[in-house]
C-alpha cells in the first residue's frame, strides 16, 4: 500500500469560479473562426495546464455547476436572486469547454442539486491523502486543515492554515462564521448590516465563534449593535447558506478520479472549430498518427476522396489464442476500429452474437468465430472467454469505432452485457447527412454507389427463402470472407465519407454539427428506447381482432346488397366492373390508368365516397382490414417473450426531412383520429404502479413557420397564447375572435396546416367541401392577413431554384434536384416540398433535441422513469405513479427548452393507464 505522505496530491478544480474569472479577466478579443468569444475557454484550459504541470496529479477532477437550482434555492429562494443574468458570450462557452476537458482525458463531475463547492468539499473529506484545491472562492477557505490547501492558479496564491489567517485575519474553521456575519451581496445572502471584513474579525477575535457573539449580542454598543440583535433571526439560515456539505452520496471518491486516454480525434475538431491553432499544432506534432484517426487517410483530389481500388485482400479467421492475441494488441493501440457483429437473428432482442468482425486499415480485417455449430465444425475459441477479453475494448470510449448501423451492434452486445461505447462515427449515418434525398444507405447500395465494389450478399452464402441458413450454420469458409468483408468495406467508406463531413465544418458547419451532436449521440438514445420496449395487452387486442372481423362482414355484406352482387373487394378489376359499368353502378370516371382503365386508387375512392354510399363502405372496409392484419392480429404477435413487450425499430437515415420512422411495428401509422385507432393505443398499457405520460408538441410546425416568417400577426398570435386557428379564422372571416364559431375555425385550421403543406386551392375546396372559388378566396384572405407568410413562401422558392436545396433552422440540408424540372408536375411537387420541407425538418430536429435532453436527464438516475417510444411530435414515457409530477415538469420544460424560437414552444401532456387515456 502507497504511504499517503509520499503520493502525489488528490487536485480538485473549482472550474466554475475560474470560468467566470477567465471571461471577465481575459481580453474580450480572443475568438473563433466565427466571431464568438472564446476567452473562458482559453483561460480555463490555461489554468488546467499549469496545475497539471505543476503537481503531475494521477488523481485530479474538474468540476463544473450543474444547470438549475440547488438545494440552497429550497433553503431560501431569495439566493442567488441578484445575480445578473450570465452574459450570452459566455454562456455558449461552457458546453465547448465541457467538451474539450473530457476529450483531454480530465475526470469531470456536473452534479444537480448541488454546487461545485459541496462536490469538491465532499471529495477534500473523504480522501485519505493531500489534496490541493484550486479556486478563487474564498468560501473554499472553511475547508483547508493540515491536509487540504488552496492555490488560485489566476495570481498563484497558495493558502494552507497560515495562509488562510494571513489573508482573511481568521482560522479557517471561522471562515463560515465570518462569511455568515458579513452576508454575501453577490449571492444576495443577508449577513448583519455594516459589518465588513475588519469588523467581522474583530468579533471573532474577541468571541471565537458566531455562537458565542449571538450569545453576547447585548453587549454590543451603538448602532452595529441594534443591527447584530436585528439580524440573529436570519443568522442561522445564512450560516447554512455558506456551510459547504461535505457529506453528498457521489458515486465516485478522490482515488477513483484518474485521467483518461485523451480523445485525440475530437480533439481536433475542437481545437479547430473553436480556433486554438497553437494547441491544435502541438496536438499534430505529437500525434502523427491523428490524421489516422480521423479517417483522413484515402486521398482526394479537389476536396473530394478518390476511391481507393483494393484487389489483394487480407481477410483472416481467428482461431487460436495466438491470433487473438495479436489482434487484441493492434486494436487495443490504434486509433480507429471499424467493428461489426454477426449474429443469429435481425431482431435485436433476440439475437445472439455468432462472430466479431474488425478491420484498422483497408484491405485487411479479421473474422472472430465463436458461434458456429454446424456439423464439423473447426475449433472455435471460447464463446465466453473471447465476450470477456472484448468487453473492457468495447466499452472503452477512448477506443474509437465506426461501423454500419452500431445501434444494432450495441443492442445485440448488450444482451450480453457488454454496452459499446467510442460510437464516433457510422457510415450509415455519414451517407444519410450529406445526402438525405438518397433513401437506401445500406452497405450493399453504398459500397456499389461510392466504392465501384459490389459486396458478397448474404444470401451467396446462407441461401434465399424457408431453406435459408442462419448464420451459425454457415461455414466458416464462406462465413469469414463475408464477414471480414464487411468491417473492411465500412472502414473504406468511413474513409471515402470522412473528408466530405469534416469540409462540412467549414461550408457547412451546422451540418456537420447535426451529424456530430445529433445524429451520432441519437444512436444510443434510440437503442435505448427500442429496448426499453412497451408493454401491450395482448387479450385486448384479441378481442379487437374479433370485432373488427364482425364489423367487416357487416360491411361486405351491405356492399353486396347495394351493389346487386358479389365481388372480391381486393380485385381493382372487379371493383372497377362494379363501379364505372352502366348497367351496374354507374359511377363517374374521375381518374384513367396509364393503361386508360377507370382508376380505383385511394383518392379517387374518396371523391367518390363524397356523394356514394358504396365507395364510402369500402373504404371503411379497407380501414378495418388494414388495422386487422396490421395491429389487432400482428401485434401479439410481435410480443417478446422474455419482456413481454413490443420492440419496435426506429430508422435515423429513411425521411429527407430527418423525421424518424418505425417498423415491426410501425407505431408511426397507428390512427388517432378514429375510434378503431384510439382502442388499438389502449392496449399499449403501463405496468401496475406505473402510468403512461404523452408530452407532444403542440402546432410544432405552425410556430416554425411563424419563427421562419416573422409574420406579425403569427408571432402576436403565439406570443399572446391565441388560439391560432380561431385567430386565422378572425382574420380571414373578418369577425372578432369571441364571435368565430366551428365551421369557420375548422375551415382556417385547413388554411394553416394546408398551406404549410403546399396545398392549392383545389385541394382545400376539397378538403372542405366548397368551390374551388370560396377555398381561393380563404387563401387570398389569409395571405393579405399574413403577408410575412406569402414572402417567406415566395423568398423560400426563389432560393431553392437558386441552390437546389433548402436547410433547416438547424442546418439539415434538404436537396431538391427537380425544383428547375421541365416536368411541371415534378418542378411544382419540389417546390411544395420547399416550403414544408424546413419546418418538417426543423421540427425533426427539435425532437431530436428534446430526446437528448430528456435521456440526459433520465441517465442521472433521479427517477425510474422510461422512454418508452417517439411518434411524430410526441414522446411517451412509462413512469411510477408517485413520480410523476416530477416527471411530467421536467419533460416540459426540457421539451420546451429545446429550441430557440421568436414563439414559445408550448407541450402538451396528457397521462393515463393507457396510450390513448394519456394522448
Amino acid at each position: 500500500m502507497t504511504d499517503k505522505n509520499t503520493r502525489k496530491p488528490l487536485v480538485l478544480v473549482d472550474g466554475s469560479s475560474y470560468l467566470f474569472r477567465a471571461f471577465f479577466g481575459m481580453p474580450n478579443t480572443l475568438t473563433g473562426p466565427d466571431g464568438r468569444q472564446t476567452n473562458a475557454i482559453h483561460g480555463v484550459l490555461n489554468m488546467l495546464d499549469s496545475l497539471r504541470k505543476k503537481y503531475d496529479p494521477e488523481h485530479m477532477v474538474v468540476v463544473f455547476d450543474a444547470k438549475g437550482k440547488t438545494f440552497r434555492n429550497d433553503l431560501y429562494p431569495e439566493y442567488k436572486a441578484t445575480r445578473p443574468p450570465m452574459p450570452e458570450e459566455l454562456r455558449y462557452q461552457i458546453e465547448p469547454l465541457h467538451e474539450i476537458v473530457l476529450a483531454q482525458g480530465y475526470p469531470m463531475l456536473v452534479v444537480p442539486d448541488v454546487e461545485a463547492d459541496d462536490v469538491i468539499g465532499t471529495l477534500a473529506t473523504g480522501y485519505d491523502g493531500d489534496v490541493i484545491i484550486s479556486t478563487g472562492d474564498k468560501d473554499m477557505a472553511q475547508l483547508v486543515n493540515e491536509r487540504v490547501s488552496l492555490i488560485n492558479t489566476m495570481n498563484d496564491a497558495f493558502h494552507d492554515i497560515q495562509g488562510v489567517i494571513d489573508k482573511y485575519g481568521v482560522r479557517p474553521d471561522q471562515i463560515k462564521d465570518y462569511l455568515t456575519l458579513m452576508g454575501d451581496k453577490v449571492d444576495n445572502i443577508p449577513g448583519v448590516d455594516k459589518v465588513g471584513p475588519k469588523t467581522a474579525v474583530k468579533w471573532l477575535a474577541e468571541y471565537e465563534t458566531l455562537d458565542n457573539i449571538i450569545a453576547n449580542a447585548d453587549k454590543f454598543k451603538g448602532k452595529v449593535g441594534e443591527y447584530l440583535r436585528e439580524a440573529i433571526p436570519r443568522l442561522p439560515l445564512s450560516y447554512e447558506l455558506v456551510t459547504i456539505k461535505c457529506d453528498l452520496d457521489l458515486s465516485c471518491t478522490g482515488e477513483s478520479l484518474s485521467f483518461t486516454k485523451e480523445n485525440t480525434a475530437r480533439l481536433v475538431e475542437l481545437y479547430e472549430e473553436f480556433g486554438f491553432r497553437t494547441r491544435l499544432s502541438k496536438l499534430k506534432e505529437s500525434n502523427p498518427e491523428v490524421m489516422a484517426e480521423l479517417g483522413e487517410l484515402a486521398p482526394t483530389e479537389g476536396g473530394m476522396p478518390i476511391v481507393e481500388e483494393i484487389t489483394d485482400v487480407d481477410y483472416q479467421c481467428i482461431l487460436t489464442e495466438e491470433q487473438l492475441d495479436e489482434w487484441m494488441d493492434k486494436l487495443s493501440t490504434t486509433k480507429l476500429v471499424s467493428f461489426d457483429t454477426e449474429t443469429t437473428s435481425l431482431n435485436y432482442m433476440d439475437a445472439r452474437v455468432v462472430g466479431l468482425c474488425f478491420s484498422i486499415e483497408p484491405g485487411k480485417a479479421a473474422y472472430l468465430p465463436i458461434g458456429h455449430d454446424y456439423i464439423d465444425v473447426p475449433q472455435q475459441l471460447d464463446y465466453d472467454m473471447v465476450l470477456a477479453r472484448f468487453k473492457p475494448l468495447l466499452e472503452d470510449p477512448t477506443v474509437l469505432k465506426v461501423g454500419q448501423n452500431l445501434k444494432y451492434d450495441r443492442s445485440v452486445l448488450l444482451n450480453h452485457g457488454i454496452e459499446l461505447k467510442g460510437i464516433v462515427h457510422d457510415t450509415m449515418l455519414e451517407s444519410y447527412v450529406l445526402d438525405s434525398v438518397s433513401n437506401r444507405h445500406d452497405m450493399d447500395t453504398l459500397c456499389s454507389k461510392h466504392l465501384n465494389h459490389q459486396t458478397i450478399k448474404f444470401e451467396d452464402i446462407a441461401g434465399k427463402g424457408k431453406k435459408q441458413l442462419t448464420f451459425n450454420q454457415v461455414t466458416l469458409e464462406e462465413a469469414t470472407p463475408y464477414a471480414a468483408e464487411d468491417a473492411d468495406v465500412t472502414l473504406r467508406l468511413h474513409r471515402f465519407f470522412a473528408p466530405q463531413i469534416r469540409a462540412l465544418k467549414s461550408d457547412v458547419p451546422n451540418q456537420e454539427k447535426l451529424y456530430r451532436e445529433i445524429e451520432i449521440p441519437l444512436l444510443k438514445v434510440l437503442s435505448d428506447i427500442e429496448r426499453n420496449g412497451v408493454l401491450v395487452n395482448k387479450e385486448m387486442l384479441a378481442v379487437q381482432s374479433v370485432e373488427l372481423t364482425t364489423r367487416m362482414a357487416e360491411l361486405e355484406k351491405e356492399i353486396f346488397e347495394q351493389a346487386g352482387e358479389e365481388f372480391n373487394l381486393g380485385s381493382p378489376k372487379q371493383i372497377q366492373a362494379i363501379f364505372f359499368d352502366e348497367e351496374k353502378l354507374n359511377l363517374p370516371i374521375i381518374k384513367k390508368t396509364p393503361k386508360g382503365q377507370p382508376s380505383t386508387a385511394e383518392d379517387v375512392l374518396q371523391e367518390l365516397a363524397l356523394e356514394h354510399e358504396v365507395p364510402r363502405l369500402l373504404l371503411e372496409h379497407r380501414s378495418l382490414s388494414k388495422l386487422k392484419s396490421t395491429y389487432t392480429d400482428k401485434l401479439p404477435l410481435q410480443i417478446n417473450d422474455t419482456t413481454g413487450r413490443i420492440h419496435t425499430s426506429y430508422h435515423q437515415a429513411v425521411a429527407a426531412t430527418g423525421r424518424l420512422s418505425s417498423s415491426e411495428p410501425n407505431l408511426q401509422n397507428i390512427p388517432v383520429r378514429n375510434t378503431e385507432g384510439r382502442r388499438i393505443r389502449q392496449a399499449f398499457v403501463a405496468p401496475e404502479g406505473r402510468c403512461i405520460l404523452a408530452a407532444d408538441y403542440s402546432q410544432v410546425e405552425l410556430r416554425i413557420m411563424a419563427h421562419l416568417s416573422g409574420d406579425e400577426g403569427l408571432l402576436s398570435a403565439f406570443s399572446s397564447g391565441t388560439d391560432i386557428h380561431k385567430a386565422t379564422a378572425a382574420e380571414i372571416f373578418g369577425v372578432p375572435l369571441e364571435e368565430v364559431v366551428v365551421d369557420q375555425r375548422r375551415a382556417a385550421k385547413a388554411v394553416n396546416f394546408g398551406l404549410i403543406y403546399g396545398m392549392s386551392a383545389f385541394g382545400l375546396a376539397k378538403q372542405l367541401n366548397v368551390s374551388r372559388g370560396e377555398a381561393k378566396k380563404y387563401v387570398d384572405l389569409y395571405f393579405a392577413r399574413y403577408p410575412g407568410v406569402k414572402a417567406y413562401m415566395e423568398d423560400t422558392r426563389e432560393q431553392a431554384k437558386e441552390a437546389d436545396y433548402v436547410e433547416t433552422l438547424f442546418g439539415r440540408r434538404l436537396y431538391l434536384p427537380n425544383i428547375n424540372a421541365n416536368n411541371a408536375m415534378l418542378r411544382n411537387h419540389a417546390e411544395r416540398t420547399a416550403i414544408n420541407a424546413p419546418m418538417q425538418g426543423t421540427a425533426a430536429d427539435i425532437i431530436k433535441l428534446a430526446m437528448l435532453a430528456v435521456a440526459d436527464w433520465l441517465r442521472e438516475g433521479t427517477t425510474n422513469t422510461k422512454m418508452i417510444m417517439q411518434v411524430h411530435d410526441e414522446l411517451v414515457f412509462e413512469v411510477d405513479n408517485d413520480e410523476l409530477d416530477l416527471v411530467r415538469n421536467k419533460v416540459v420544460e426540457l421539451m420546451t427548452n429545446a429550441a430557440d424560437l421568436a414563439v414559445p414552444l408550448v407541450v402538451d401532456t396528457g397521462v393515463g393507464i393507457n396510450w390513448d387515456e394519456a394522448h
